[in-house]
Formats: structure tokens, sequence, C-alpha cells
């Protein structure tokens, strides 16, 4: 056999390697969506994350179904010595699928694997040398939590501080092949008004940050747009009323690309 049909035989097994992964995976997601949400799953919601008693029945299903998507796609490793449980996946899958939630997108396609470890872990090396961290968010597919900060961040869903949030607002970011602060929108004219708000809040918080100011915001993102990016959105979903009284046309321009109003939760 000559190289070239070699090349077109190789090339036809990876095509249809591809196709059965596609097949395999949509079998998969359809087996997930088939069966009934677990009674023990939704325990875990009403104990870990309190939004979720005041959704609506409409989003409580649709956050059913992103959850059970997102278990059957994304597989889940525990590092440190730490055994993965039901209450962990279904913590960590519901609050990275209500950014999902009222939107189209079925999300995070890059996505493979969430490492989780029991509490916050040392990373060596780096340009800032060895530090402590909570969670990270990678662009080769994967996202790193704390699991003690994970519950932390959803029992606590008032203080404007979400670790899986964050990391998976970073995904969210990330799906362009950029960290830069600007997911996927939905229409190109959303950019220019997006980058005039975002550009314009995000300085006001360099400056805050550098006088010592507080602000609704945490500092942290006054580090880059990615990390305002992601710390926005720790803000939005967790102090829905402070970011739309203080920060009005940020809050909008969030409110359009997530599709949901948190303050309707907030009143519960």
């Amino acid at each position: 056999m000559n190289a070239y049909w070699i090349f077109v035989v190789l090339g036809g097994l990876c095509v249809g390697c591809l196709l059965f992964s596609r097949a395999h995976r949509r079998a998969k997601r359809r087996l997930a969506l088939a069966q009934p949400f677990p009674d023990e799953w939704v325990q875990v919601l009403t104990s870990n994350l309190p939004p979720y008693t005041r959704l609506t029945p409409e989003l409580r299903r649709e956050l059913h179904h992103g959850v059970q998507l997102f278990l059957a796609d994304k597989s889940f490793e525990g590092c440190g010595d730490l055994a993965i449980t039901d209450e962990m996946r279904v913590t960590i899958a519901a609050q990275a699928c209500m950014l999902l939630l009222g939107r189209a997108d079925s999300g995070y396609r890059r996505l493979r694997t969430v490492l989780v470890y029991p509490s916050a872990y040392v990373v060596e090396g780096g340009a800032t040398g060895r530090s402590t961290r909570l969670g990270e968010s990678w662009g080769r597919g994967i996202v790193v939590l704390s699991w003690s900060d994970v519950k932390q961040g959803a029992y606590n869903f008032r203080d404007g501080r979400n670790v899986t949030m964050h990391e998976f607002a970073h995904q969210l970011d990330q799906e362009d092949g950029a960290a830069d602060g600007a997911p996927v929108l939905e229409r190109r004219s959303a950019y220019s008004t997006w980058a005039k708000v975002f550009s314009r809040e995000f300085q006001r918080l360099q400056g805050r940050a550098r006088k010592g100011r507080r602000s609704v915001f945490d500092n942290y993102g006054a580090t880059n747009p990615a990390e305002f990016f992601a710390v926005a959105t720790e803000t939005f979903y967790e102090k829905p009323r402070q970011l739309q009284k203080k920060h009005p046309e940020l809050y909008e321009e969030l409110r359009g690309y997530y599709c949901v109003d948190p303050v309707e939760w907030a009143r519960g």
C-alpha cells in the first residue's frame, strides 16, 4: 500500500473515530436526560445552594437538565487523596450551570475535567513563586477547585465570593481562545457597548483599589480584565441588588449576557 492510500485509510479511521465519539456523547446526553432527577440531588441543592429554592419551577427544571448533562459530559478527579462524592459533583455542577440558565448555549464545550482538592492548595513555581489557591481555570479544558471553598461559596450566597462561579466564568471567557474579559456575545454589535461599559468599570475599580477604598466588587477584580469579568459575575449572582443600584449599566450588560435577573431570587 503506497503512502497516499495509507493517508486515506488513516484519515478515514480518524473521521470514523470522531463520528463515533460524537454519537457516543449524544447518546450519553439523551440517556442522562431520560433519567428522573434524583431526590438525593434535590436534597443536596436544597441544603447547599440557597437560591435553588427561590428559582421558578421552569428555571429549576432547566437547572436539573443542565446538571444532568454536565455530569454526563465532564469527569471529576479528586486530588490530595480526596474521594469524590455525589454531593461534590452536584454542588459544583449546579453552580456552573447557573451561569447557563436562560441561555441556548449548552456551555463549557472545551471543558473535560474538574480537579477537586479537599481545601486550598499550594502551587509551586511560576511568576509569583509559591502560592496558595482556591481554584484555577485552565485553557486546555480543566477547572481546579477547593471543595471546602466551593461549599462555603455556595452556602454563603450573599458575600459576593463564589469560587465555582468565578472559575467557570473564566471558562466562558476562554471559549473564544482568549482570556480577556470579553466572552462570546450573541451579536457582533454588542461588543462595542460591552467594551465601553466594562472598560470604564474596570478602570474605576482599579482606582478605588489603589486608594484602598471599598467597593461592591472584590478588589481582586482590579488585577486584569479577565479577573474583572469573573469577579463581576460573582457579584452579579450574589449581590444583584447592590450591583444594580451602584453599577446599573454593568448590571444590564451582565443581565443581557446571562439571560437571567438574580434580583428576582434575592427577594425570596
